[in-house]
């Protein structure tokens, strides 16, 4: 059962009409950078690369005739990711591509100059890597998830799944610069819903098994799972400890889903990285990305694993059946 939902609008009109023109025909190669986070391998790692490039073929680049991308992948060990940023600046691109906080953090340190496009990041104020989203300023532009509004509405969701729940455990990463907004936002929705949160750290598979162990101490009633590259490549270890301890579970990212997990709230990945592509298309034209704004997600995606649910015991609400985008059966 599938259906689009689709929240929020578009400002500034940056995603019009196809642009065609100067870009396209000059027989100029630009050099795209494009830095990841997690491993060339992973699957979600290949969607979201390839929708980065049917981005810009859809704007008319070709590779080998306009374009030539050079990527750089981090394998989820964020150590590597300023010596990745140094190497592409050094290829001298004439733009770079990337995502989550520490990558972006790494490319903003490894140059002031070369513009640098965000596909994905929580909150790039918050987290001091830009001015404003009207007015970004210096270097970097791109588009926002606001992740840590989403939190609110997975603990909204956990309540209507499990209502006896007063403490949830949530699950995150302080090795990335994006997980501390999340759980500000966390702790107030937690607030007004009466809920105690039991936040617990988790850098490696060991941290994984010791905060799960440690939700089950403490008699957590569910748990959300912060959006993070480690904690999504640790996605089947995660869905199989949340199934051993029958902890109800909500995620950030889709991934976790199909891995086995109970339930994802999330912005719509894929689209932000076709809409990357745009901004790649106005800085080439000449457009100064520190005066390009920061666009938020406008797709959202509700997935359940009914699978799971049946496994656990649980009825999720017909009315959250019926604003899944995708049921797992």
């Amino acid at each position: 059962m599938q259906r689009r939902v689709f929240i929020g609008t578009l400002a500034g009109g940056l995603l019009a009409a196809p642009l065609t023109g100067e870009a396209q025909s000059t027989r100029r190669l630009y050099r795209i950078g494009f830095l990841g986070a997690a491993s060339p391998s992973e699957p979600r790692s290949q969607r979201f690369f390839e929708a980065f490039r049917n981005g810009l073929a859809e704007l008319g680049y070709v590779e080998g005739q306009n374009i030539a991308i050079e990527s750089r992948w981090a394998g989820g060990k964020y150590e590597r990711l300023p010596g990745l940023a140094a190497e592409l600046v050094r290829l001298k691109m004439d733009v770079i591509v990337t995502a989550a906080v520490p990558a972006i953090r790494a490319v903003k340190e490894a140059t002031s100059t070369i513009p640098i496009v965000i596909a994905v990041v929580v909150d790039p104020v918050a987290t001091g890597l830009v001015a404003s989203f009207a007015r970004p300023g210096g270097n970097i532009t791109g588009l926002s998830v606001m992740t840590p509004e989403l939190v609110g509405k997975q603990l909204e969701m956990l309540r209507e799944i499990v209502p006896k729940a007063s403490r949830v455990a949530v699950l995150w990463n302080p090795a990335n610069p994006g997980n501390p907004p999340q759980l500000r936002a966390a702790e107030v929705a937690a607030r007004t819903l009466g809920m105690r949160l039991q936040l617990l750290e988790a850098r490696n598979p060991r941290e994984i098994d010791s905060a799960f162990a440690a939700m089950t101490k403490e008699g957590a009633g569910a748990v959300v799972v912060l959006v993070e590259v480690v904690l999504i490549e640790q996605r089947t270890r995660i869905a199989d400890l949340a199934a051993t301890r029958r902890l109800p579970a909500v995620y950030g990212h889709v991934d976790h889903v199909g891995a086995g997990g109970l339930m994802a709230y999330t912005p719509n990945f894929l689209d932000n990285y076709r809409r990357a592509a745009v901004y790649v298309d106005k800085i080439l034209r000449g457009a100064n990305p520190g005066d390009l704004p920061i666009e938020q997600a406008t797709k959202f995606e509700l997935l359940i694993n009914l699978k799971t649910a049946k496994a656990l015991g649980l009825t999720i609400p017909p009315s959250l059946l019926q604003r899944a985008d995708q049921v797992i059966e």
